[in-house]
């Protein structure tokens, strides 16, 4: 059992020492009145960390910037000892932080008591005005060479030198600066090495210093979480974007530092973290086995035909004609994707009966030849439905579903029954896709009948109506995601790898094997109870194709989504390359005996 830290003090000093940790401040005239830094080092006294005593709550209205900062307030718990810090705000009646200081961690809590509605939160340093004279933005400051981030991105850089910014959230694209929604949500956890960054999936020896975030689900009212570095110094920043209102009393979500042996430590830690406290559900997976079957999903398949775009070629002759390669080959996957587009509209979901005469009866004929069918789903997308279920721009046009509007959620319920019940399409569930254009904008404006839910926490109750709605009218119904977060553990039942990225930081191109290698550490140390869909696209070319397919057994469900041609250079793929394939599943199904 973990014993409580300690407390030693003399006239210049106060330290508090955990296992693996030590907390100090200097008190006095030139204590953190003046100075407003604590020294955060580990077990072997070497510094971690500057700690700015400083945070910010900022609202529509007004900044929130310290005028006075009083001298730290001690006090102690059973299993803890808790150190406040008191500044004066313009924006709040009351305004605190709060290191909760425990035997392995400090726990970090900004609280503020008054109204507003937030836009920026930063913890790890804030805006204030010294009695030095010294004003604007403070950051902490890092004595670490590298930094760990679980979550893909262009340039690919899981490993990267400390000053590098870092974006956590469920906002993204492929335009520049953009390309960090791949998982969406990630682990909310950074991680800093006191070794350089060597390359971009190598962590550094040991020890560690790990940050994460805790909070139940529904207070993730935030876009991104992202670490904003400036020089030699940082801070955490929390986008809430003017859509959470305060009256009282509010809790920030609590930054957890923790001293640990390597990244992968600090994933397990911070997972195990969020069940004890009760911020992710326990796991109780039940796996069902044609979850693991072998994947065909046509969207490779249906870029690589060219001729038209690609969501113009999902038709229902054009995946027989798939089903007549892969009979050929014989490849014969347990589940099909039906991907973009089969739809009419996205937000409405109605099938494209143009382009699918007849999905129900196709449907039924893969359920009588042994398959599963699932439908990609293009989260958040409002086509088709009136602007009162959705989240609007200034102007009022739709910009994406409201999961905070009943009417919304009453329609999702009755899409989904459409979709999957052996009354309408009898389909097996859902490719969830596009989870990373959750809504963001300080002038967007909820659903007239939202309770307005925003950020992660949308993300997440949007997720959940879908599962809920699909596992209600079949138990066994699937939905895979990208949403690799432990919160969401009980609403995704696969966890996909998503799309493969090209270079490294100096524009080299990044093998693609290590990249679901590295994707595949991240899930597996955060949902280890979720199988893994390995995804398959893009492929640059067709050597590197072949390379991913032999390591997708390894790391999850094997998904092919090339049968014609493959790669920017448009290689052909012949039949004994499928043939390959064939028997690389052949392997994988025996692993499943």
């Amino acid at each position: 059992m973990s014993s409580a830290p300690s407390l030693t003090s003399d006239p210049d000093r106060c330290t508090i020492k955990g296992e693996t940790y030590s907390l100090s401040w200097r008190t006095g005239a030139n204590g953190i009145t003046r100075s407003p830094y604590f020294e955060f080092s580990g077990a072997d006294s070497d510094r971690w960390m500057r700690l700015s005593a400083l945070s910010s709550a900022h609202t529509r209205t007004a900044r929130d910037e310290a005028m006075q900062i009083a001298e730290p307030q001690v006090r102690t718990e059973p299993d803890a000892i808790v150190v406040t810090v008191h500044t004066e705000s313009p924006v709040w009646q009351e305004h605190d932080l709060e290191l909760r200081c425990t035997a392995d961690s400090v726990e970090i809590t900004m609280l503020v008591t008054g109204g507003g509605e937030l836009t920026d939160v930063t913890i790890l340093g804030g805006d204030g005005i010294l009695p030095t004279g010294a004003a604007g933005t403070f950051r902490s400051g890092f004595d670490a060479r590298s930094l760990y981030v679980p979550s893909p991105t262009e340039p690919v850089a899981f490993v990267r030198p400390i000053w590098s910014a870092a974006s956590l959230g469920v906002v993204g694209d492929a335009d520049p600066g953009r390309l960090n929604g791949i998982f969406s949500p990630p682990p909310l956890l950074l991680a800093f090495g006191r070794s350089p960054a060597t390359d971009a999936f190598t962590p550094g020896e040991g020890p560690w210093l790990a940050a994460w975030l805790r909070a139940p689900v529904e207070l993730l009212r935030f876009t991104a979480m992202r670490f904003d570095p400036v020089d030699d110094g940082a801070l955490l920043h929390l986008a809430f974007e003017g859509h959470t209102p305060v009256d009282g009393t509010w809790r920030s979500p609590t930054v957890v530092l923790r001293p640990v042996a390597a990244p992968a430590a600090a994933l397990a830690e911070y997972r195990a973290d969020l069940f004890d406290t009760g911020c992710a559900p326990a796991p109780a997976k039940h796996v069902r086995p044609w979850w693991l079957e072998p994947i065909f999903c046509g969207w490779g398949a249906q870029v690589a035909r060219g001729g038209a775009p690609a969501p113009d070629l999902c038709r229902q002759e054009i995946y027989d004609d798939f089903l007549g390669t892969l009979h050929a080959a014989s490849l014969d996957p347990g589940t099909i994707v039906i991907d973009d587009r089969w739809q009419k509209q996205y937000g409405t979901a109605e099938p494209d009966t143009d382009a699918w005469p007849d999905m129900r009866g196709w449907i039924a004929r893969q359920h009588a030849g042994g398959r599963r069918v699932l439908l990609w789903w293009k989260a958040w997308d409002p086509a088709g439905l009136p602007a009162d279920e959705c989240v609007t721009d200034a102007a009022g046009r739709p910009i994406a579903v409201d999961p905070g509007s009943p009417a919304y959620l009453a329609r999702l319920d009755a899409i989904v029954e459409r979709l999957l019940s052996a009354d309408g399409l009898d389909a097996d569930g859902f490719k969830v896709d596009f989870t990373q254009r959750t809504p963001s904008g300080t002038m967007l404006r909820s659903a007239p009948d939202s309770d307005g839910v925003w950020g992660i926490a949308a993300l997440h109750r949007l997720v959940g109506r879908l599962h809920t709605a699909a596992t209600g009218i079949k138990d066994d119904a699937l939905i895979i995601t990208h949403t690799v977060h432990p919160a969401f553990g009980d609403i995704s039942d696969m966890i996909r790898t998503n799309d493969v990225l090209e270079h490294d930081t100096t524009g080299e191109p990044v093998s693609v094997a290590a990249q679901l290698r590295a994707r595949h550490e991240i899930v597996a140390a955060t949902l280890p109870e979720h199988p893994v869909d390995t995804d398959q696209w893009p492929m640059p070319n067709r050597e590197e194709w072949l390379d991913y397919a032999r390591s997708q057994g390894q790391y999850g469900v094997p998904a092919l989504y090339y049968l014609e041609r493959v790669g920017e250079s448009d290689e052909p793929i012949d039949i004994e390359h499928l043939a390959e394939v064939g028997r690389l599943w052949d392997r994988y199904r025996e692993t499943l005996r």
